[in-house]
């Protein structure tokens, strides 16, 4: 997979391979994710509104997909590019401005944080749309739901979010995750263990700071017997759940449990010293234009699909997908 575009480029999109044919798929299909990603709909994000209408360029044909490669645009209609170009003397703290200029030399599109923006989360949202469909292919019964447990160190979101509000900054989150109804044996020990899979599609969303798998850090507060997770019946099913649901790098049938840490806002408004890289000297500096004031509200839509993408592509590889689906 790979996705393209800029933050006030023409489009953002995705081209996939390996979809298996026969897929029905419609512009409908990716409504209520696409919903759910966009800034302005909730207290905390951003004002600024794309209609996210998907435009099927390739791959799909007749209402279905063709097993060719599927490519996906979102036009980008509502940009203020103008926000950027007068803070360009300033590389934005916690942003990629810097390492993109020294990377790209300078040619890098800079406006509202070009290739590296959550603009494009979007095309990751398209993705997840399409692979939670193959995942309740063939009978599966697979479901994945992320949710916001804390904004600010608070698990009540509105507070948490006040708190911002009366700082006048920006705020981090923790959302989690949870996939049921996965079979046994998904993933491989070592380098393609199921969390690794998922943790590096995890840190593709942009804002990610940490994630840890059933208990994660507590663990090590943990002794051993306490830690274990006895299993119950000839399912695999356990008394616990400590491990996750995965076990030596593989998934062990019961449900998929992790959470994330998401940063707050790098665009603050508070001011802040920073270089100038016009004059080489530190100066004042505040971020101007339209933010988040806290990315982990918006995050949930895209943790379920970087999790869907990667549980589809376990699927398909143990053939618990077909290749063609059958109408």
């Amino acid at each position: 997979m790979h996705i393209f575009g800029e933050s006030h480029g023409e489009s953002a999109g995705l081209n996939i391979d390996g979809i298996p044919a026969g897929l029905p798929l419609s512009v409908e299909d990716f409504l209520p994710d696409i919903e759910r990603r966009k800034g302005g709909t909730q207290k905390g994000t951003t004002p600024r509104q794309e209609s996210d209408l998907p435009i099927f360029k390739s791959g799909v044909f007749n209402g279905k997909t063709t097993g060719a490669p599927l490519t996906i645009l979102f036009e980008n209609n509502n940009t203020r590019s103008g926000d950027y170009a007068k803070q360009r003397e300033f590389p934005r703290p916690g942003h990629a401005d810097f390492v993109a200029n020294r990377k790209f030399g300078g040619y890098e599109d800079y406006r509202g944080g070009g290739h590296f923006s959550g603009r494009l989360t979007v095309a990751l949202v398209a993705a997840g749309v399409i692979a939670k469909k193959l995942l309740l292919t063939a009978g599966n019964k697979i479901t994945i739901q992320s949710r916001i447990v804390e904004i600010g160190g608070e698990a009540d979101l509105e507070k948490g979010l006040q708190k911002a509000i009366d700082a006048k900054d920006s705020v981090g989150g923790i959302v989690s995750c949870e996939a049921t109804g996965l079979p046994v044996g998904l993933g491989e020990p070592f380098f393609d263990s199921a969390e690794s899979l998922i943790s590096h599609a995890v840190f593709a969303i942009p804002a990610v700071r940490g994630i840890e798998f059933g208990t994660g850090f507590q663990a090590a507060q943990m002794f051993g017997a306490d830690h274990n997770d006895p299993i119950v019946d000839a399912t695999g099913k356990t008394k616990t759940n400590h491990a996750g649901g995965i076990v030596g790098g593989i998934t062990n049938g019961n449900d998929i449990v992790f959470r994330i840490a998401i940063k707050p806002t790098s665009s603050t408004p508070k001011d802040q010293v920073t270089l100038n890289w016009e004059t080489n000297q530190l100066d004042h500096f505040s971020v101007k234009g339209r933010h988040d004031l806290c990315i982990a509200l918006r995050v949930p839509v895209v943790l379920e699909a970087v999790t869907a993408m990667v549980l589809a592509d376990l699927m398909l590889l143990e053939q618990k997908i077909p290749r063609i689906i059958a109408s």
